[in-house]
């Protein structure tokens, strides 16, 4: 990942807290077939070392196999993002030398997967991610409220994986590089167009400490 320093997220706490609020990440791994990405929601298990990534995946799904051979895989989570317009930069008006950008929050993890076919570890698995993502509601769904045969059924039919983390990186590219009057510009675009998430994070600086550019760099590469 390209990573100018100004973006880089290099904190275990925030960069854990981005995984749990965007669990749903990328699973790029290769293997036989080449390169293989799914979609794949994933739950950080974090409370001993080492941080490790839990999920699970369809048996027939031929990304499987390449997992099995526990070679390195990378998973990307997304956070917030959202298209910059140049014109909320006070300083097009200035001398003009501004272009569009997209601002967003990714996460990296690479590590080695192990395949797990234990039918306890399955339960345990659907159960957590399950309860992660029903908490709150006034009527959460549980495992257990749909019939045990059917449930073994699916249990049957999916293998877990779980990763340790081997390295994990972060990139917070919310508007850091810009001035302070630009960046409060771009604030204010993002709440007009409904992007509160973001405009927050171009607010706080994100989760770094922003640096005035020099005048020079007022056009920037976007990635």
């Amino acid at each position: 990942m390209y990573l100018p320093g100004h973006f880089r997220e290099e904190r275990p706490d925030v960069l854990h807290q981005a995984i749990r609020a965007h669990p749903l990440a990328l699973l790029v791994s290769s293997g036989p077939h080449g390169l293989e990405a799914n979609l794949i929601p994933c739950l950080l298990c974090d409370q001993q070392p080492p941080a490790t990534l839990r999920l699970h995946l369809a048996k027939a799904n031929p990304q499987v196999e390449a997992l099995r051979d526990g070679a390195e895989v990378l998973v990307v989570f997304q956070g917030p993002h959202a298209y910059v317009h140049p014109g909320w930069y006070p300083s097009k008006t200035q001398h003009g030398r501004v272009v569009p950008t997209w601002n967003y929050v990714m996460v990296q993890v690479r590590g080695r997967p192990v395949v797990i076919d234990n039918p306890d570890w399955l339960r345990d698995q659907v159960e957590r991610l399950t309860e992660s993502q029903e908490a709150g509601r006034i009527r959460p769904w549980a495992v257990d409220d749909a019939p045990q045969p059917f449930v073994q059924g699916q249990l049957q039919a999916i293998v877990g994986v779980e990763i340790v983390i081997g390295s994990i990186e972060g990139k917070w590219k919310v508007s850091q590089n810009r001035t302070a009057q630009d960046r409060q510009g771009v604030v204010e675009g993002l709440r007009a167009a409904h992007q509160e998430e973001m405009a927050a994070l171009v607010e706080s600086g994100g989760s770094t400490q922003p640096s005035e550019p020099a005048a020079s760099s007022s056009v920037n590469p976007s990635s």
